[in-house]
């Protein structure tokens, strides 16, 4: 599962249709508009003629938190002052300061939405685990949710139990007095959005109660981008966008965009250019445990990528993106060498003989680089065709005096590990 961060503007529209569906205790319009460097403000106006009815919030809205913390948050503003205050931030360079520490990076990306006058803020989020979805719940929500953590209370619903059968009485106390009703219903509601669509993490802090109506105002969501072939219809166009203040590299962008255009999973994600450990992983779930496996070992500093080709890929895919990482481990020398690990576990469906069949166009192409780089290449796969796959693999290595050591399923998964680790003078 790989979990991925959506912009709040993104979250809001899918509470905005599907909580009518689930819930009568909300009420929840979705006025919400997104601004980005090429929004034209007077086309905005036109398309949400609500812009220019009342007092407006704006916020960045670029995967981080502690908004109001960092004073990038703009409460009450009519239009004209919304637009003055973004075009102040637009494309600036910001550090925002954040639980796990300091962030620097630019500004591209900003929400507004209508303001809820309003007396109190509650807290609700939902988190997967493998026990089950976790409900959490505070009637102190708000910025300072964090330094009043004892006042959350928690609810895990296990696999495959129904949010209907459990007791939300003691989650939702009656200090709420006539709104209790309201909250528990718009939970139950809320909890069957989360599964329906594939979120991973959904955190609304705060909401409040106006008339009766629960009104979400701040949005932390994310995706199990594996549930997209039964959700995507219901994310509508979606954008999963990086970190704030990780910037994309042109590598990673090549293979984002091969991901959109394939039927399979395709995830390349730069950690360390400079590192000596490699990564080609075939399996979401692989490429996890080789990561792990290589941080586990000591070895985080030359971890250098993180991703995985998956889902039956053509050779054609398999060889841009093998491509892709030779490319950029061959840049520059080591005077130790470097190792690269095609790893994976069985597959179920994919052919291992037509992705290696990919992979060793790339080796021939980059066999010079190779053996100049002294680049040690470790393999490990099993699944339909493998033997196949595995025999030409080998035997190109022999061909081209390339070192390439080769193992089937008999072999454990994160064997090559250890072996590149050793090779490479680092244990």
């Amino acid at each position: 599962m790989a979990q991925k961060g959506i912009r709040e503007f993104d979250a809001k529209r899918m509470l905005a249709r599907f909580l009518p569906e689930y819930t009568s205790s909300v009420k929840y319009d979705g006025k919400i508009a997104l601004v980005t460097p090429t929004t034209d403000f007077n086309q905005l106006a036109k398309d949400y003629p609500w812009l220019n009815s009342g007092k407006l919030v704006v916020k960045p809205d670029q995967l981080f938190g502690k908004r109001g913390k960092n004073n990038l948050l703009l409460i009450g503003a009519d239009f004209q002052g919304a637009q003055k205050w973004i075009n102040e931030r637009m494309n600036k360079e910001v550090t925002i300061k954040q639980t796990t520490g300091t962030t620097t990076g630019v500004l591209t990306h900003f929400m507004i939405e209508p303001m809820v006058e309003h007396k109190d803020e509650y807290y609700v989020a939902i988190k997967s685990s493998r026990a089950g979805d976790t409900i959490y719940f505070s009637l102190q929500g708000g910025i300072n949710v964090e330094e009043n953590w004892d006042k959350v209370k928690e609810l895990t619903v296990p696999v495959l139990e129904s949010i209907d059968s459990q007791n939300l009485n003691h989650l939702v106390p009656s200090d709420l007095g006539s709104q209790k009703e309201a909250v528990i219903d718009f939970i139950k509601g809320l909890f069957k959005i989360y599964q329906k669509l594939n979120f991973s993490y959904l955190e609304i802090n705060p909401f409040t109660v106006v008339q009766n109506n629960v009104v979400p105002l701040d949005t932390v969501a994310k995706l199990d981008d594996t549930g997209a072939f039964e959700s995507s219809k219901d994310w509508g166009a979606i954008d999963f966008p990086p970190s704030f203040g990780m910037k994309t590299r042109p590598e990673e962008q090549v293979i984002k965009e091969l991901d959109e255009k394939s039927g399979s999973s395709l995830k390349l994600t730069i950690i360390n250019p400079e590192g000596r450990i490699w990564l080609m992983v075939a399996g979401g779930g692989a490429s996890v445990i080789y990561a792990d496996t290589v941080v586990d070992l000591g070895q985080m500093k030359e971890l250098a990528n993180y991703g995985e080709y998956s889902g039956n890929p053509t050779t054609d895919e398999t060889q841009v993106y093998a491509e892709t990482i030779l490319e950029m481990m061959t840049r520059t020398k080591h005077p130790q060498g470097k190792a690269l690990l095609i790893g994976g576990g069985i597959a179920n469906f994919t052919d291992v003989a037509k992705t290696f069949t990919g992979i060793n166009n790339v080796l021939r192409k980059y066999q010079a680089k190779l053996r100049d780089h002294n680049i040690k290449i470790y393999v490990r796969r099993g699944g339909p065709n493998y033997l196949e796959g595995l025999e030409k693999i080998k035997k190109l290595g022999e061909e081209l005096n390339i070192s390439i050591e080769v193992y089937g399923p008999e072999t454990h998964m994160t064997k090559i590990v250890p072996l590149a680790v050793k090779a490479l003078g680092l244990n």
